[in-house]
Order: structure tokens, then C-alpha cells, then sequence
């Protein structure tokens, strides 16, 4: 069948069944720019799609795509330009949603590495050489923070902005490709951030966007997202890629699923408790907090929707000292202060909307008024952010406008972390254990 065809019927599909998004009558939205849509010229055996995570300590996962079957699922690799000395060897897997299948989905998992090194390596032993870098064993480091990308012109302008400076990860909370059902278009996602997510780990969660249920056929969702961008969680104790954690430069951070179950009868709760109660501030100082759907919003979008996930967890991460919490979902960027069901708290998370990747709905333009205390500042313009933690007890986070020709920080602050501070000395050490469901 032509992928013309293949398209319509996956766009008539979607509209019909799947459920919309839609946000509040009252705020308006900037008009989206065009999609970008990335094909692949190379060979059918050659590598596409590649992105790079973190899979515990000195170990990272190397995925990507072929659209011959019997590529093998190997990576060559060394510190050398064409000069492989190390071999590791993964699996593959395809998938089917209704007319569309996929590629061979290649995951190889390589390592030990050295830490701030470069390495170059080659996907199922041929095609281009790529390169990346590790992070760090010690501070400084530096998270990009980028939520709802998309691919649209907007999302191609956002990852020059990014990677006109260096960083050592990227954090995504969710809303990836913007696929909506429309396989094909997971493809040119992958292959419009492989220059980017090729050289630096991107480690991310789900957002709306990836759910792709489909009534009695697909019920549980998921489907694409799992298969192509899994993620370190049964090295974190989870039982599902939803949702999971990861170490890296005395900072542990948590990606949380906010739409798979999150009561306090569910899996998720249960691990995220068990994976607080191992949390040392000793060894991670720094503790911080990924999801979709924001549980602090003044924006007229999606007022309310992760209200059942805040009454449900936010207890859990104010009690842990949670420093940080990130989310998207929203197509703004708001910076709240220290907050704990809804009034401002000293030893209370930071929270942080960051969903202005370049998506292609736009941007959610109006705000509630007046602005409540808590919000420290707010503007509807597409962007990204970077957290660069410079050591135990301090870091700045700042906020890069997208709207200019170029980045250009409209937003940011210092950050003390809360196990430094005497105020909040019930966070020192080893967090302790919450009470048994």
C-alpha cells in the first residue's frame, strides 16, 4: 500500500476513535509552524533514528532503525575516530499498529565507559560513524530540560538553541514526536533528533502524545513509545517503562508516569515509594522529578489534570526533598517557588512548566489572573531549559526564549539544594522509609 494512503488512513483513524486533547475555551494559541517531515537516503541496512541513553552507572543504550530485517544488533565502538577496539552485541524487535509496521528496532547496551570521553561507534557494522560524549564522574553538570517537542519548525529552531552550547543529558517530560497514531511520522521524529540525541543521552517520559490506544485493538497504549525509546527501569526496580529512575553526578532523578496508575494501590506508587526510601543525599545531594501533566499551573490550559496525581504523590516527594519538579503538557514555561499543596514552603519542590518545545499545536497564550503568589514567572514562547548543577549545594537554573534569532535567557535563578540547607535538616542522609501501604 502507498505510505500516502497508509497515512490518510491512520489521520481518519485518529480523528474518529482516539480521544482529544483539547484545553480550556478560554485561552487562545499562537499559530503552529509547518511540520517538518525527515526522510531517510541512505541504504536500507544503514542505521537511523539513533539515540543514546544512560543504563546505569558507566553503561549506555544505543537504539535505532533499520529497514532491512537482518541487520545484526551490533555496536563497534573505541575512543578513536574509525578505530573500534570494543564490541557489544543487543537485540531487535518490530511492531505493528493496524496497516503500519515498523523497522528493526535495534537496542545494544555498551560500556563499561570512562567518564567525560568521547566515543565513536557504528551501528550493525555499517553506515556512518557517530560520536558521543559521557557525562562527568563529578560536578559540574548540565541538563538541558525540554518538554512537548515535536517537529515542527519551531522544534527544529529549539535543537540549534540546545545544541549551540554544550550539555551532558537531556531531560524530556513527555510528548515526543507528536505521532498521534500516525507511525510514520515516529520515523522523521527520530531521524530529525538523531544529530542531536546521537551525541548526548536523552532520557524521557511519556506524555498524552504517546498513548496511541485504540478501543479493544490497542487498549493498554504505549505501543511505539515502548518499543522504541526504552528506558533504564528494570535497572531502577519498575516494572514498566513508564516509569523509572536513573543516578548521574550526585543527582538522583525520577520520570514518573502520569498516565499509567498512579492511586496509592498502584505499582507506581508503590516503586516510587521504595525508590525514595533507597535515596542517600550523601551520595545524591541534588533529587529531582520528572512528568507530563503539571501539578502547579496557572496557565488556561489543561487547568486541573494532574490535581489527582498531586493529591495522590505530592506528600511523598515533600517529604523526600524533592528539589525540583519538572513538567510539560502545558505549551508555556511558568517558574513557581517552593510549594506544598498550593502555599508556598521553604523545603518544597521548585516547580517548573516546560512544555515549549515547538510542538504542533502551538503555544497556550492566556493566563489566569491575577497571577497567584506561588508563580514567579510566566510567558507563552517556545524555549528550552538548562540546569546546570555546580555542586552539592548549589545550581542555576535558567530559561532560554526560542521567539529570538537567538537563545536568549528571559528567566533565571539560583538554587540551593534542600539537603544543604539547616532549615530543611530532616532531608540530611538517607531519606526515611514511608509508612507500609
Amino acid at each position: 500500500m502507498p505510505r500516502s494512503v497508509l497515512l490518510l488512513l491512520l489521520l481518519l483513524l485518529a480523528v474518529v476513535f482516539l480521544p482529544r486533547h483539547h484545553a480550556s475555551v478560554d485561552f487562545t494559541r499562537q499559530p503552529p509552524r509547518p511540520l517538518v517531515y525527515t526522510y531517510h537516503d541512505g541504504p536500507e541496512s544503514h542505521p537511523q533514528q539513533v539515540h543514546v541513553s544512560l543504563v546505569g552507572k558507566q553503561y549506555m543504550k544505543i537504539s535505532w532503525v533499520t529497514e532491512e530485517r537482518n541487520v545484526a544488533s551490533i555496536v563497534n565502538y573505541g575512543k578513536l575516530p574509525g578505530k573500534y577496539d570494543s564490541l557489544a552485541t543487543g537485540n531487535s524487535t518490530s511492531y505493528h499498529y493496524f496497516l503500519y509496521t515498523s523497522g528493526e528496532i535495534h537496542h545494544v547496551t555498551i560500556g563499561p565507559l570512562d567518564p567525560a570521553t568521547t566515543y565513536y561507534y557504528r551501528c550493525g557494522g555499517s553506515g556512518p560513524e557517530f560520536n558521543f560524549q559521557t557525562p562527568p564522574v563529578n560536578f559540574p553538570i548540565e541538563f538541558v530540560v525540554v518538554g512537548d517537542l515535536g517537529q515542527t519548525e519551531w522544534t527544529s529552531s529549539t535543537l540549534e538553541h540546545i545544541n549551540a552550547s554544550n550539555y551532558d543529558a537531556l531531560l524530556l517530560p513527555g510528548d515526543l514526536s507528536y505521532a498521534d497514531t500516525q507511525q510514520p511520522l515516529w520515523d522523521s521524529f527520530g531521524r530529525l533528533v538523531q544529530p542531536y540525541a546521537s551525541r548526548r543521552p536523552w532520557m524521557v517520559t511519556q506524555g498524552n502524545h504517546e498513548q496511541e490506544i485504540f478501543p479493544i485493538i490497542y487498549p493498554k497504549g504505549f505501543k511505539a513509545y515502548n518499543a522504541r525509546w526504552p528506558m533504564p527501569h528494570e535497572e531502577s526496580g519498575s516494572n514498566s517503562n513508564l516509569y523509572y529512575s536513573f543516578d548521574v553526578v550526585g543527582t538522583h532523578i525520577i520520570m514518573l508516569g502520569s498516565y499509567t496508575d498512579f492511586s496509592v494501590d498502584s505499582d507506581q506508587y508503590k516503586w516510587l515509594m521504595n525508590d525514595l526510601a533507597k535515596v542517600d543525599r550523601s551520595v545524591t545531594p541534588w533529587l529531582i522529578v520528572l512528568l507530563h501533566a503539571p501539578w502547579y499551573n496557572s496557565n488556561m490550559a489543561h487547568q486541573g489534570e494532574g490535581e489527582s496525581m498531586r493529591l495522590a504523590m505530592e506528600k511523598m516527594l515533600y517529604d523526600s526533598g524533592v528539589d525540583m519538579v519538572f513538567a510539560g503538557h502545558v505549551h508555556a514555561y511558568e517558574r513557581f517557588t517552593r510549594v506544598y499543596d498550593n502555599n508556598a514552603a521553604p523545603c518544597g519542590p521548585i516547580y517548573i512548566t516546560i512544555g515549549d518545545g515547538g510542538n504542533r499545536e502551538g503555544l497556550a497564550m492566556a493566563y489566569k489572573e491575577p497571577s497567584p503568589s506561588v508563580s514567579l514567572f510566566r510567558e507563552a514562547s517556545f524555549g528550552h531549559g538548562r540546569l546546570r548543577i555546580i555542586n552539592e549545594t548549589h545550581a542555576h537554573w535558567s530559561w532560554h526564549r526560542n521567539d529570538d534569532s537567538a537563545s536568549v535567557v528571559a528567566d533565571d535563578v539560583w538554587i540551593e539544594s534542600l539537603s544543604s540547607l539547616p532549615s530543611c535538616g530532616q532531608i540530611k542522609g538517607k531519606v526515611p522509609k514511608h509508612d507500609e501501604l
